[in-house]
């Protein structure tokens, strides 16, 4: 097959990171460790010259290029994948909830042929024992996290159970909530943005918001869970909570830089350099509560998810700038595990 060359540009947001780290990072690579393995074949230069370690750490301005197999496209059943693990909160005949790790794409993509979320649920549940309405490609998915957010998602085992739950969502009833922490000091303890977003003409790996009749709408509400002081090099943080009443692509991560405030760590709406992003290298965003009514039991399915080590190891690095936490953030922190 023939290999297909990838070139890329260190931009602020990859300084100081390493090599295995960025490129998995970036759309249509795949994971950190075929990633890694990639370096090992001497596949991977930076500037003109083979890579030698994974570890190595890049420089702004430094230009990468990836030698990558071409794949071979899918077809059929998607291969089971049983050596993904899949942390299971709920499960019955029709649904379950699990908790996605950070890194894990939802389904098969360029760079990422079987080593998916959707790969594991068929070696859960078996291929015919999945919804396969959003395509023969994505059996069980309902809603979709990006690769580097973490947290609570749903899966459906049939396809009317799936349809039942994507109604849930477009009738705005299937609550969702996220955690995140985004760059400067959030005044206001409530907030809505109602931002429409479209894919960007520039960029078609990004989003944007537009007022353009093309663009989608997306509401998001934020509370202000608890904020932390600025520093010599940076403008402070503040830590949120975000309901999404609409699912449009990256839309926290796109509203929250609309507002200014970007998402610590995200590689693609961020700004700063990596201590700015306080060593985070994707971005600071986790699926943490979600709540709806069974669609077959009837039964109110609710779950609430800590935060991942990494996320609570960041928050315990701004420990001492607190400024203190809003009502709601002596509620919720507790429950994020900090």
């Amino acid at each position: 097959m023939p290999d297909r060359l990838v070139g890329l540009l260190v931009g602020p947001e990859g300084d100081g990171v390493r090599i295995d780290a960025f490129l998995s990072a970036q759309d249509g690579m795949p994971s950190r460790s075929a990633c890694a393995r990639l370096v090992e074949e001497g596949r991977v230069t930076l500037n003109a010259t083979p890579v030698s370690s994974k570890s190595e750490r890049l420089c702004l301005g430094d230009r990468l290029q990836v030698t990558l197999p071409e794949e071979e496209p899918a077809t059929g059943v998607l291969a089971p994948n049983p050596y993904i693990p899949l942390d299971i909160r709920f499960e019955d005949q029709y649904l379950m909830v699990l908790s996605k790790q950070a890194g894990l794409v939802c389904h098969p993509s360029p760079g990422h042929v079987d080593d998916t979320l959707a790969n594991a649920l068929v070696a859960h549940c078996g291929y015919s024992r999945l919804g396969r309405l959003q395509g023969d490609d994505r059996p069980g998915i309902v809603h979709r996290l990006d690769m580097d957010t973490s947290g609570l998602m749903v899966a459906a085992k049939d396809d009317e159970t799936q349809k039942a739950l994507q109604d849930l969502i477009r009738l705005r009833v299937l609550d969702r909530r996220y955690v995140t922490l985004v760059q400067g000091y959030v005044a206001p303890d409530k907030g809505t943005i109602e931002s429409g977003i479209a894919r960007s003409t520039r960029d078609r790996l990004r989003m944007m918001v537009t007022d353009d009749p093309g663009a989608r709408e997306a509401i998001t509400t934020f509370t202000t869970l608890e904020r932390f002081e600025a520093g010599r090099r940076d403008e402070g943080y503040t830590l949120l909570e975000c309901h999404l009443y609409t699912g449009r692509t990256h839309q926290i991560r796109v509203h929250m830089r609309h507002i200014g405030h970007c998402v610590v760590g995200d590689p693609l709406y961020g700004r700063g350099d990596l201590r700015q992003n306080l060593g985070l290298s994707r971005q600071f965003l986790h699926s943490w509560h979600i709540c709806f009514d069974h669609p077959v039991t009837g039964e109110t399915i609710e779950l609430a998810d800590e935060l991942p080590e990494d996320l609570r190891t960041v928050l315990e690095s701004l420990k001492d700038t607190s400024m203190g936490r809003t009502a709601a953030g002596e509620r919720i922190c507790p429950q994020l595990g900090v």
